[in-house]
């Protein structure tokens, strides 16, 4: 089979594959959700009003009817793109929730992602140039630490220092409520202000924006650093790179233009994998610093048994995660030949 042919296969059958990854995302929460302990009935009226009241809000809500019913009409909606309403915020479509909260989890995540490959691959690159030093041994340490702290523990102490202590960083929100937020089409708020030429909202926003991501990106970079620093040492010891050192190429030139380059492939699918890490680390990361995003509106869903919110966050991250992981695996076949399944 050629490799033109093999490719086409193996993306075929990873797109195959994806409904019914989905499908099982939608069973999981949908049966999860019931099993959690609460009613969100009592959610909602208060564990006081009449049982009357409490039945017939019920009916409204079609909990009254046998859990396979309502796990197939639950389908049916979805499959016309129908998610429904949040219980809490009576009239609020899932999908306008998905839509207002999401532009910030997005700009959290990219600044997060970014920061996470710049530090990572920096810090894993000198690790591995320097084997045996002090550099590589902070490396180390600095990728075990880094992967180990937990996230709302690290986020609440660098809310303590950098914000409370030092005040340089201001807390609690995405944009001050004195000014006017930035308005425009990608809910952006550092793109938006961009595009309208408005450098002080521009500035304003990135202020809110360094300490949360710089906190999850940090802890995130970890998992670079040690991928990076492994790979890097593995290919600095093939035949290659030592032909490239009898040929008298400087070791920095090697570094960067041989070795580097194919270390940084397994990065690839690391990233893939690193995406539902980040979604699940601004969950922590927006509930610890108050970041008004999807994530932290999936938190108030799950407090207020939002059942129809939760629902549709979860199918709509997890959507997410499975469609990154696709388009991750086919670029990885595609700039690696050997993978093939």
């Amino acid at each position: 089979m050629s490799r033109s042919k093999a490719l086409a296969y193996y993306v075929t059958t990873r797109l195959l594959l994806a409904p019914l990854q989905i499908l099982t995302i939608i069973t999981i929460v949908f049966l999860l959700l019931r099993a959690t302990p609460g009613d969100p009935v009592d959610a909602i009226l208060g564990g006081r009003a009449p049982e009357s009241a409490k039945e017939e809000l019920r009916t409204q809500l079609g909990l009254d009817l046998p859990l396979w019913l309502q796990y197939f009409r639950y389908l049916g909606k979805l499959l016309v793109l129908d998610m429904g309403e949040s219980t809490t915020s009576r009239g609020q479509k899932v999908w306008e929730i998905i839509w207002q909260y999401f532009p910030a989890t997005v700009e959290l995540a990219v600044f997060a992602i970014i920061i996470a490959l710049v530090v990572g691959i920096g810090v894993g690159t000198i690790s591995a140039s320097r084997p045996g030093t002090a550099l590589d041994l902070g490396g180390r340490l600095f990728g075990t630490i880094t992967y180990a702290l937990p996230m709302f523990w690290a986020g609440m102490i660098l809310q303590l220092i950098f914000a409370v202590w030092l005040g340089w960083f201001p807390l609690g929100t995405r944009f001050p409520a004195s000014m006017g937020s930035p308005e425009g089409l990608t809910g952006l708020y550092t793109i938006d202000s961009l595009l309208s030429g408005n450098f002080g909202q521009f500035f304003t926003a990135i202020q809110y924006l360094i300490l949360p991501s710089s906190t999850l990106g940090l802890l995130l970079s970890g998992i670079f650093e040690r991928i990076v620093r492994v790979n890097l040492q593995r290919t600095m010891q093939s035949d290659y790179v030592e032909a490239a050192r009898a040929r008298g190429i400087q070791e920095r030139k090697i570094l960067v233009s041989h070795a580097l380059r194919n270390a940084l492939i397994p990065v690839i699918t690391v990233l893939g994998l690193t995406f539902a890490s980040l979604l699940g680390g601004a969950v922590l990361t927006e509930v610890t610093f108050s970041w008004p995003g999807l994530a932290n509106r999936l938190f108030q869903g799950i407090s207020e048994r939002d059942y129809p919110t939760v629902q549709g966050i979860m199918i709509f991250f997890g959507t997410i995660v499975v469609g990154a992981s696709i388009l991750i695996d086919i670029l990885n076949a595609y700039v690696d030949p050997r993978i093939r399944y």
